[in-house]
């Protein structure tokens, strides 16, 4: 049954972002180096699937951000016991995809940004809408986007994603990475996490891996 709701909100996100979604108006400065970005959007394997696919992104590792390093841990996370989010730390080549257009994808395709504390058939503060900023750069592009995207009105609801400092991120365990390229059959990843990565080919096929 659960599965089965899931399916449905999946459905109407898709139709949903078959629009045209804005690039942002503003972005980080040209950037040298390897950079990351820390983002929460419900669970883990759905969004670290997701930006896999993502040219320009070189790696990406689940984790835990928002809380104490003493119990970013699965089972106290899960259960949300701790302050912390699931998140995915992305790490990514700023001369092939820029912050902002990460941020496209994660606000389009990644997870739907109008519900705080739900994604899909999970619920909770663990599984918030949020971004763990490094800078304050960072954090006035996100601002700025977020209110583009408002302004657009491209969502029936506000979005409702959070901006938070990033102190610390914590990989989770190994067996939560790469969880849908390890499972690709499993029930949740074939309800949940597949369909976001054809949303992305079909929005954004020219910014997928070859």
């Amino acid at each position: 049954m659960r599965l089965k709701r899931s399916a449905l909100l999946i459905a109407a996100a898709v139709t949903l972002s078959a629009a045209t979604f804005p690039d942002p108006r503003s972005d980080l400065d040209k950037q040298s180096g390897r950079q990351t970005a820390v983002l929460a959007g419900g669970c883990f394997w759905c969004t670290e699937v997701v930006f896999e696919h993502l040219a320009g992104v070189e790696k990406v590792v689940s984790g835990y951000a928002g809380g104490k390093a003493s119990d970013a841990n699965y089972k106290l996370v899960s259960a949300g016991r701790t302050d912390h989010a699931e998140v995915i730390e992305v790490t990514y080549d700023p001369s092939r995809v820029t912050y902002g257009q990460l941020l496209k994808v994660f606000f389009s395709v990644a997870h739907d940004p109008t519900q705080l504390n739900r994604q899909g058939p999970d619920y909770g503060k663990q599984y918030r809408s949020a971004v763990f900023y490094k800078t304050e750069a960072e954090k006035k592009v996100v601002e700025a986007y977020i209110a583009q995207l408002n302004a657009a009105k491209l969502f029936m609801d506000p979005i409702v994603t959070t901006l938070e400092p990033l102190t610390k991120f914590h990989p989770a365990e190994d067996y939560h990475q790469d969880f849908v390229k390890n499972n690709p059959r499993h029930g949740y990843v074939v309800v949940n996490a597949w369909p976001k990565v054809e949303k992305l080919k079909k929005l954004y096929p020219e910014w997928v891996k070859k």
